[in-house]
């Protein structure tokens, strides 16, 4: 994305600049690079190219192409400048630009990635760090790009076994709007006459119709002012919703299982790559949900204090009895991370399981609680017609 600077220049005037940069950090420190004091940043494009800025850097792709370049010997600086000249996304060039440019200036790896937090997570940065110790670069993007694919299938996983249940809702959804907002009114005026003997729930869905009938602007408005509050809320609403889904036993249990495995996957990851425990398992933690992070607080302090690590992490629920077991093992062996990444595949295939079992269920039950709303509004419609033609024989 490009972006309008105003900055003071070596000769102390004020000028303008026009730098293309991956965020406004980047910009800032591609002028400052040039000698310059920045006193102003502004982006510069339109709505299409803000979009395009707001894009996720592509950090496992990235990490799979570097990998292949150092080890086909090319030194870093000439890997990533190589990378910058093939990519065509203007903010991902400039990204590999500046990293490429603060190599440059002698600074290490992970500062050069430090300094684009919106391109590249902490956990990341971290795991360059502990690769600059042990001078084994690839060996860790290649554990990063292992890391990073085992997450994301399980992520399409998830993703995959919500889309129908998604499109039967939306389906659903629509078919029942179209019969209350439509054909429900023009029900209600047939029904007009006969109002005094229609059934109950026939006399509401009238109502309804009339309803719609004479304040249809306003039933439109109302809608309108309760989606965009719904979107403006969006944050907090799935917030709210995911809290609501911790409270639900046996989903809480597998929400926590999931938690657990990604935590154990990420700590045997920056384990295997040279961090020390407290620190995998401090940055590891920022992946729980707060009721989880807090008990990995107390786990911690109790490590730190020389508790044994699995007996900590059992103490304050941090594992299963599987974990335990490997975690255990893997503290006594010396092999703390290869346990953690063991325990982590352990419970995705158990979740994967689950979520199959859910799915195969859910569905039927979805399907059968639309099939009776759908089926509930058309039939008190015709109530009144079946009892006249019964009254009619």
């Amino acid at each position: 994305m490009r972006f309008q600077l105003k900055a003071i220049g070596q000769e102390g005037r004020v000028e303008a600049l026009e730098l293309e940069a991956f965020d406004r950090g980047g910009a800032v420190a591609q002028a400052e690079g040039r000698g310059y004091t920045v006193l102003a940043v502004r982006s510069r494009g339109g709505p299409l190219e803000r979009w395009r800025a707001s894009e996720r850097f592509p950090v496992a792709l990235f990490s799979q192409e570097l990998r292949v370049l150092l080890g086909a010997g090319l030194p870093l600086v000439d890997s990533i400048e190589a990378l910058a000249q093939k990519e065509r996304h203007g903010g991902f060039r400039a990204a590999l630009e500046s990293i490429a440019a603060t190599l440059r200036q002698g600074h290490p790896f992970s500062v050069a990635l430090e300094r684009l937090p919106h391109a590249f997570p902490p956990l990341y940065v971290a795991t360059a760090r502990a690769a600059e110790r042990t001078s084994d670069l690839p060996a860790a993007l290649g554990r990063y790009v292992a890391y990073a694919q085992q997450l994301e299938a399980i992520r399409k996983r998830l993703v995959n076994a919500s889309i129908y249940p998604l499109l039967l809702v939306a389906v659903g959804g629509l078919v029942s709007l179209f019969l209350m907002l439509y054909v429900v009114p023009r029900f209600a005026h047939i029904y007009e006459e006969r109002a005094a003997d229609l059934p109950l729930f026939s006399k509401l869905l009238l109502g309804w119709g009339q309803l719609v009938e004479g304040h249809g602007l306003l039933l439109l408005g109302v809608a309108a002012a309760l989606a965009v509050a719904a979107f403006s809320g969006m944050t907090l609403l799935k917030k709210q919703l995911g809290e609501a889904l911790w409270r639900i036993p046996a989903l809480g249990e597998r929400l926590k299982l999931y938690q657990l495995a990604r935590f154990y996957r990420t700590t045997g990851m920056l384990l295997r790559g040279g961090l020390p425990l407290v620190s995998a398992l401090d940055m590891a933690g920022e992946l729980l949900h707060p009721v989880l992070r807090e008990r990995l607080a107390a786990a911690r302090r109790a490590i730190t204090e020389g508790a044994p690590v699995a007996a900590s992490l059992e103490r304050h629920g941090l594992t299963t009895p599987v974990a335990l077991r490997m975690l255990a093992v893997g503290e006594h062996g010396g092999s703390m991370g290869e346990m953690m990444d063991r325990a982590a595949a352990f419970h995705d295939e158990e979740i994967a399981r689950w979520i199959d079992w859910f799915t195969r269920l859910f569905e039927p039950l979805l399907m059968a609680a639309i099939g009776l709303v759908i089926g509930a509004i058309v039939v008190l419609m015709y109530l009144p017609i079946f009892e006249l033609a019964g009254n009619l024989r």
